[in-house]
C-alpha cells in the first residue's frame, strides 16, 4: 500500500479538497446574498408591522404559539393563520383576530385558554399586520399544510 498512496498523493488531496471545498463555500454564499433580496418583503415592512413584533416579543406569543416552525406547540402555528383565518381578505381577518382577541379567555372547560391581555384597538391592528406579514414571507411551502 506504501508504494501506491505517497505523502505527496495524500498532501495534494488534502489541498484540492481544501480548494474545492474552500470555493464550494465561496459560490454558495454568493448564491445566497444574490437570491436575498428578492425574497425579502421590504416593500411591506411598515411601521405597524416592527410595532406589532414588539407586541410579539413583549408579550411572549412565542412561549405558546409557533411562528414558521419556531416556538412553542402548545397553541397553534401562526406563520399562516392570515390565509388560514381571513382568507387572503386583510379586513376579514382583522375583524376575525380583533374578536378573537377580546373574547379570550373562552372558559371552556377542558381546552387550553388564551389570557387575555388587554390589548388597545391600535396594538391588536399591529399585531395583526405583522401576522399579515410573517404570513408573506416566502418559506419554501411551509408549513405543510393550511392548520399547522
Amino acid at each position: 500500500m506504501s508504494d501506491r498512496f505517497t505523502k505527496g498523493m495524500a498532501r495534494n488531496i488534502y489541498y484540492g479538497g481544501s480548494v474545492f471545498f474552500f470555493l464550494l463555500f465561496v459560490g454558495l454564499t454568493v448564491d445566497t446574498v444574490t437570491a436575498i433580496p428578492e425574497r425579502e418583503n421590504r416593500d411591506q415592512l411598515t411601521e405597524s408591522v416592527a410595532n406589532g413584533k414588539a407586541i410579539w416579543e413583549n408579550n411572549n406569543c412565542v412561549g405558546c404559539h409557533s411562528l414558521l416552525g419556531e416556538g412553542a406547540y402548545f397553541a397553534p402555528e401562526l406563520g399562516n393563520v392570515f390565509p388560514r383565518r381571513g382568507m387572503g381578505n386583510e379586513e376579514i381577518f382583522k375583524a376575525y383576530f380583533t374578536s378573537w382577541m377580546n373574547a379570550m379567555p373562552t372558559n371552556v372547560p377542558g381546552r387550553r385558554q388564551m389570557p387575555q391581555f388587554h390589548l388597545t384597538e391600535e396594538e391588536l391592528e399591529n399585531l395583526a399586520d405583522f401576522l399579515i406579514w410573517t404570513s408573506r414571507i416566502d418559506t419554501n411551502d411551509w408549513p405543510p399544510n393550511i392548520e399547522g
